[in-house]
C-alpha cells in the first residue's frame, strides 16, 4: 500500500472519466472486462492492468481504444479467447505491472503472436531475453521506477541473446504512466508522446499479428 514516505509509483497521472464500452463477464474464478469490434474479427489482445484492474476507466479506455483497431479485447486467459470468441491470433498488451506480466507471456508462450510492455520489466528471471514472441518494450526517460540504465541492460542483452524481432523505445521527458494514465487534453505538451506510443502499439499489434 502506498504512503506518504513512498507512494505507490502506479498512482500517478489522471483518472479518466469514462465508462467503456464493453461489458463485465465472469470467466471461471475471473472476473474481466471484455469489448469486440464492430465488425467480426479472429484477433485478439489480452490487456494486462496495472494495480488498480481493469476496473480503472484508462484501463477500460485502451481496450476499447484496441477494439476499435479490429480487436477483440479481454483481459482473461488464453483458453476463453480461443474457445468463447474464436481468436486464432492473440497478442497481450501490459501496462505497469501488466507490462511485466506481458514480458513474462512473451518469454513462456510462443502462441502469443505480439507484445507490447508498456514500462514494464522482468528483472529476476535468467532466461528473461529469450522471448519466445515479437515483442516491443516501452519507457519514459523520467521513469523513477525503471531507471534508464536498467533499459540498457535489457536492451543489450536482447540484442545479444534474443532470437525474435524486439523494439526498445524510450520516449523523452515522459514519466511512468505517460501512456494510459495521462489525458491528452489536459497534458497538451506530452499530447505528442502519448499518441505516438499508442501508434506504436497498434502498429507493432497489426504487423504480428
Amino acid at each position: 500500500m502506498a504512503n506518504e514516505a513512498k507512494p505507490c509509483p502506479c498512482d500517478i497521472g489522471d483518472r479518466m472519466d469514462y465508462g467503456g464500452l464493453g461489458q463485465e463477464v465472469q470467466i471461471e474464478h475471473i472476473k474481466a472486462y471484455v469489448v469486440k469490434p464492430s465488425s467480426a474479427s479472429y484477433k485478439a489482445i489480452i490487456v494486462i492492468q496495472d494495480i488498480f484492474g481493469w476496473q480503472l476507466p484508462n484501463t477500460r479506455y485502451m481496450a476499447d481504444m484496441l477494439a476499435a483497431s479490429g480487436y477483440i479485447e479481454v483481459d482473461a486467459v488464453l483458453r476463453y479467447l480461443k474457445e468463447q470468441c474464436g481468436a486464432k491470433h492473440i497478442g497481450a498488451v501490459g501496462f505497469c505491472w501488466g507490462g511485466v506480466a506481458t514480458h513474462y507471456l512473451a518469454l513462456q508462450y510462443p502462441e502469443i503472436k505480439a507484445g507490447v510492455s508498456v514500462y514494464g520489466i522482468v528483472r529476476e528471471r535468467e532466461d528473461r531475453y529469450d522471448l519466445k514472441t515479437p515483442t516491443l518494450f516501452i519507457f519514459g526517460e523520467k521513469d523513477d521506477v525503471i531507471p534508464l540504465d536498467l533499459v540498457s541492460v535489457l536492451e543489450a542483452k536482447l540484442k545479444e541473446k534474443c532470437t525474435v524481432d524486439y523494439q526498445v523505445k524510450i520516449f523523452l521527458g515522459q514519466t511512468h504512466g505517460f501512456v494510459h494514465r495521462k489525458r491528452e487534453d489536459i497534458n497538451p505538451s506530452d499530447k505528442p508522446y502519448i499518441q505516438e506510443a499508442r501508434t506504436d502499439m497498434l502498429n507493432w499489434l497489426k504487423k504480428y499479428m
